[in-house]
Formats: structure tokens, C-alpha cells, sequence
């Protein structure tokens, strides 16, 4: 093989493995087309007829065989213009629990004067693109790829294949992509998980209690109070189904913990992803819950909090833990 082929090559390929930041324009050198299946059969059927034309001297047999040779040559064309000056860009990609399916949003940007029509994307280990968009002129499109997660941390985009036989199909044009997009993989919450640590740490067993301090009264059952914080005695008095209201008693202090997740005092004897997932599902049933928590892992060390931003936090810790020299 020549140097220069073989550095054309090698670069190439490069380019094809390493990532691309920021929006990616598809000059032409990047748009590789081939003929199709029916492309093939006609240009079969154009040889057939060249040789006929030339076996019986047909002049409109000629000029058709020529014409519709313009045609695909014409369609050849178009159909490698139908990829090229497409601007490329990656969009958001949300957490996702491990198990789930990862959305990437990828964004086709049309900045010349002609629509495209039939550009199909799909992400190259998928096989053939199964998403298809139209991008009118100066305008744009987004879709969502989406790939199959497994463990946690984070999952970068697979490389994307945009394929395209607009107009008639005869040839088919495709190019590669690889964004520079990436999805952050929480664990997954165990299934059965111990209930919280309420006390403010977890035991052994994965158990606690929650602490009692000064009575401070009666007010409504809302849901999620216990079941011994009941008032019998208020409830006796109002018969629920006459419509009375349930009573809970109200403690100033005590009736809900302060909470730390603590991941040094999980059993050593657990699996460290079983760890990490328990971990994860004490988070979710917290917040959902209502009840501030601390927590520690390695050398994250959050003070008790609820919110959308600490829960985000602290998954992050769990999806990350060990990984934290790559991410």
C-alpha cells in the first residue's frame, strides 16, 4: 500500500474512534456511497439495453440507454448532497438507574437553502438506522437513541451511523459519528432493601429505631405516620367510617430522626454493588418520605438535607464511587 494511502487510512480511522466535541459539520469526504441492490439491477438493465442499441443500431435506443444513465448519475448525486453540510450536535442525556434504557438526544441541524428528506440515524452496533427525520431548509430535528445499560458510572454514546437513499433509491449514502455525549449510571435499588436507618446509623442487620422526645399533641393521620403513633383514644371517640378523622400523636423532637447514610457501617460481608444498591434505595425511599439525611461514602460527607440537587449528589457518589479517577 502507498505511504500516502496508508496515512490517509490510518487517520481515517482515528478519526472514526475519537470523539467529537462541540457540533461536527458532514463535509463530503465524510459521506461514503455505494449502489443498492436495485441500483445494481439497473445498471444490469442498462447494459442490457446499451447492448441491444449497439447489436441493432437503435438510435432511440441510445438516447434512452444515455437518459436514463443522466438519471442515476443525477440520483447519485443527490443522494450523497441529501447527508453532506449537515451540521451534527449532542443534546442532554438524563441519569438513568442501571437496568434502564439510556436516552440520548442528538440534534441534525440543516443550514443550506435545500430540505432533506429520509435521513435515518441509529447508533452503529443497533444494525440498520431505525429513526428517521426530515430536516427542512434552515431548520432543524431531534431524536432520541436510546442503549441498554448495565453496571453504573458513566456510559458514553456508541458511534452513530446516518444513512440515507433519497430520492429514488438507487444508491446509499452513509456516514459515521461519534458525539461526544455520555449518560452518568446510578445503581440499581435493591429489591428488597432493609427498611431506613432512622436511629442515624445503620446496624448490622441494616435496622434502626427512631427516638421519642416530649409530646407535644394530637393532630391528623397523614400518610406515612406510624402505625403505634396512633391515638386510639381520639380515634374511639370519632368513628372514622361515621366520618371521623384518624388522630396521630404529634412528638416535638423525636417523631421523625435525623438520618445518616452511612456506606462504612453496611456489613463488610455484602457485595460492594449490593452495598452501593442498598444505598441507593435507602436514597429514593428518603426522599420520598420526606425525612432529611446525611450521607458518607468515601470522602463525600453531606449534611442532612432533602431536595432534588442533594438526592442528584448523592446518587452521583454512589454511581461514581471507585471511578472517581475516570469520570
Amino acid at each position: 500500500m502507498p505511504a500516502p494511502l496508508r496515512r490517509w487510512l490510518n487517520s481515517w480511522l482515528f478519526q472514526l474512534r475519537e470523539r467529537e466535541p462541540g457540533e461536527v459539520l458532514l463535509v463530503m469526504r465524510r459521506v461514503f456511497i455505494l449502489p443498492t441492490r436495485p441500483g445494481m439491477a439497473f445498471t444490469g438493465l442498462l447494459l442490457i439495453m446499451l447492448i441491444g442499441s449497439i447489436n441493432y443500431t437503435l438510435g432511440l435506443g441510445f438516447a434512452l440507454t444515455f437518459f436514463t444513465g443522466a438519471c442515476a448519475v443525477a440520483d447519485m448525486v443527490m443522494t450523497a448532497r441529501n447527508l453532506a453540510m449537515l451540521r451534527l450536535a449532542p443534546g442532554r442525556a438524563q441519569p438513568v438507574f442501571s437496568g434502564q434504557e439510556a436516552q440520548f438526544e442528538l440534534q441534525v441541524h440543516n443550514g443550506t437553502p435545500r430540505d432533506r428528506y429520509g435521513v435515518w440515524l441509529g447508533f452503529q452496533h443497533d444494525g440498520e438506522p431505525r429513526h428517521a427525520v426530515d430536516v427542512p431548509s434552515g431548520g432543524s430535528a431531534a431524536l432520541a437513541l436510546a442503549a441498554p445499560t448495565e453496571g453504573r458510572g458513566w456510559l458514553a454514546a456508541p458511534r452513530v451511523r446516518l444513512v440515507t437513499r433519497f430520492p429514488l433509491g438507487l444508491f446509499r449514502a452513509w456516514a459515521y459519528w461519534q458525539p461526544d455525549l455520555r449518560v452518568l449510571v446510578y445503581p440499581a435499588p435493591e429489591a428488597n432493601a432493609p427498611p431506613l436507618p432512622m436511629s442515624g446509623a445503620a446496624s448490622e442487620d441494616g435496622h434502626g429505631q427512631v427516638g421519642l422526645d416530649n409530646f407535644a399533641g394530637i393532630r391528623s393521620y397523614q400518610p406515612g405516620d406510624p402505625m403505634r403513633h396512633l391515638a386510639w383514644r381520639q380515634i374511639a371517640r370519632h368513628d372514622p367510617e361515621l366520618g371521623g378523622q384518624l388522630s396521630t400523636k404529634h412528638f416535638e423532637g423525636g417523631a421523625v430522626a435525623e438520618m445518616v447514610l452511612d456506606f462504612a457501617l453496611l456489613p463488610i460481608a455484602m457485595d460492594l454493588e449490593q452495598r452501593l444498591s442498598r444505598m441507593t434505595r435507602w436514597v429514593l425511599e428518603a426522599e420520598q418520605r420526606g425525612v432529611p439525611y446525611g450521607f458518607r461514602i468515601g470522602h463525600h460527607d453531606l449534611p442532612p438535607a432533602l431536595g432534588d440537587a442533594h438526592r442528584a449528589a448523592c446518587l452521583r457518589a454512589l454511581a461514581l464511587y471507585g471511578q472517581e479517577a475516570y469520570a
